[in-house]
């Protein structure tokens, strides 16, 4: 049993290391996380109930996600080789097209949930 939790706890600090590594080594992660956390403060400023909460928490999490991804496609190309060649191109441009997905309905989410509630404290 010890040499399973032991592995485990290995595994989730493998896990919190390349989240950490993927915020300190990627702007666009940084950023992702700076706008989740002014989504955060304004869905508790606003008082979003909380059905409209979990679409707000899917959509950072699909970005999150799909960064960390694309961050490992992109390393895991680099080191395969320094060569520009189409297939790589074309790989990291599919994980940065992944990365603009979430982005959007990430967005839209924000815009549907946050957006009618925000517009009637601003303009109301």
């Amino acid at each position: 049993m010890s040499g399973w939790r032991s592995r485990e706890i290995r595994s989730f600090r493998s896990a919190c290391a390349g989240i950490a590594e993927t915020l300190r080594g990627e702007r666009h992660m940084r950023f992702h996380l700076v706008s989740a956390c002014i989504v955060a403060v304004l869905a508790i400023w606003l008082r979003i109930p909380r059905s409209d909460i979990l679409w707000l928490l899917l959509a950072i999490a699909f970005v999150f996600t799909a960064e960390l991804i694309n961050t490992a496609i992109e390393r895991t190309v680099d080191r395969i080789s320094s060569d520009i060649h189409p297939l790589a191109k074309a790989a990291k441009d599919a994980a940065a097209g992944a990365v603009l997905v979430a982005v959007i309905f990430a967005a839209a989410v924000g815009a549907i949930v946050i957006g009618p509630p925000l517009w009637r404290v601003c303009f109301q």
